[in-house]
């Protein structure tokens, strides 16, 4: 047979001996320097662990309790005293009475002379300047002088009326243009107008009025 043929017949491995003994003594060493290590601890881990934990409360007092306040006292004003008016004091003197005179005597003067009195002026019969009067009847006819003409127009009298109320003078103040009219306006008005009088301190007077008499075609 040949060599290549052959079983090999492998013998099982066996530890080393050597070797585990130094892994061994190694983990021993190193176990014996950790306990050194721990031996200083020891005492302070196990203060820790049997120490029990202290818990500290402080304690907050309440605050003081303030007193009550005072009751209040309500007291009565004190009532009025009325006062009484002041009443002046007026003295009253006695009324003094005018001494006593003598009338005196007048003596007649040789070259003395009479006094004549001042005669008052008589009552106004009359009013001043020129007034309205109401009419208490104004009866007017168009002349037939006029009328045939056919002129119209407006005449200005002024009339002085008296106490009555009747004129007693007529004068023309502003023509109407035509003689006819202001001839006829004046007779009219002095025969037969009548006014109501001028009063002057209750009294009737006589009195300047002034009076318009218009002649209009279209009225007659």
């Amino acid at each position: 047979m040949s060599s290549a043929g052959l079983a090999v017949v492998r013998h099982a491995h066996h530890p080393d001996m050597a070797r585990v003994s130094a892994l061994s003594a190694a983990i021993a060493l190193n176990l014996v320097a950790l306990v050194f290590a721990l031996r200083p601890l020891a005492p302070q881990i196990a203060e820790v662990l049997t120490s029990p934990k202290t818990t500290t409360i402080t304690m907050i007092e309440p605050p003081p309790v303030q007193p009550p306040p005072p009751d209040i006292l309500v007291k009565p004003l004190p009532k009025a005293v009325p006062v009484a008016p002041h009443v002046p004091i007026v003295q009253h003197e006695q009324p003094k009475s005018p001494p006593i005179t003598a009338p005196p005597t007048i003596e007649p003067s040789p070259n003395s002379r009479p006094v004549t009195p001042t005669p008052t002026a008589p009552p106004q019969t009359i009013a001043p300047g020129v007034v309205s009067l109401a009419y208490r009847s104004s009866p007017l006819h168009f002349p037939t002088q006029a009328l045939r003409m056919h002129v119209q127009g407006t005449v200005l009298l002024r009339v002085l009326v008296d106490e009555s109320g009747k004129p007693v003078d007529v004068v023309i103040e502003h023509s109407s243009g035509s003689a006819v009219l202001d001839k006829s306006a004046r007779e009219q008005v002095l025969a037969s107008w009548l006014f109501q009088p001028a009063v002057m301190a209750g009294h009737a007077v006589k009195a300047w009025a002034s009076v318009p008499v218009s002649f209009v075609l279209n009225d007659m």
